[in-house]
């Protein structure tokens, strides 16, 4: 669903709110790894570890880039800073902020796809 407001531009909270959740859910899902790896669990395929644990560093990136995205867009159009874009005429500064959340959205979209792929992969190596 994200990817498809990201292709429409279109800046809806419930995008937002599915890609918190699956993080959320990845947290758990490797908070749950670990609780059975303390209690013994041996995979019968050594990559159940890592397609339980890399959807949380994969989440983290993609929360690096987000906030990297906002200084792209503004280095691009050579602004300064959240300020100098309030300067502008309003319809640029709606251009610019709805370029900002597209970046956003596309990159946390991207990454909600690799978590779901490989939380898939793990649930089917357990």
């Amino acid at each position: 669903m994200s990817g498809i407001l990201w292709w429409r531009v279109d800046p809806n909270t419930y995008a937002w709110v599915l890609i918190r959740v699956g993080q959320g859910a990845a947290i758990v899902q490797a908070i749950g790894a670990g609780v059975l790896a303390i209690g013994g669990l041996d995979p019968d395929d050594g990559l159940y570890w890592l397609y339980a644990l890399l959807p949380v560093a994969v989440s983290f990136v993609a929360e690096q880039l987000r906030l990297a995205s906002a200084q792209l867009v503004l280095d691009a159009r050579e602004l300064e800073n959240a300020q100098a874009v309030g300067r502008l005429p309003e319809d640029q500064q709606r251009s610019i902020v709805l370029q900002i959340v597209r970046r956003e959205l596309g990159v946390m979209s991207a990454a909600a796809l690799v978590v779901c792929f490989l939380a898939l992969r793990a649930l089917g190596t357990v």
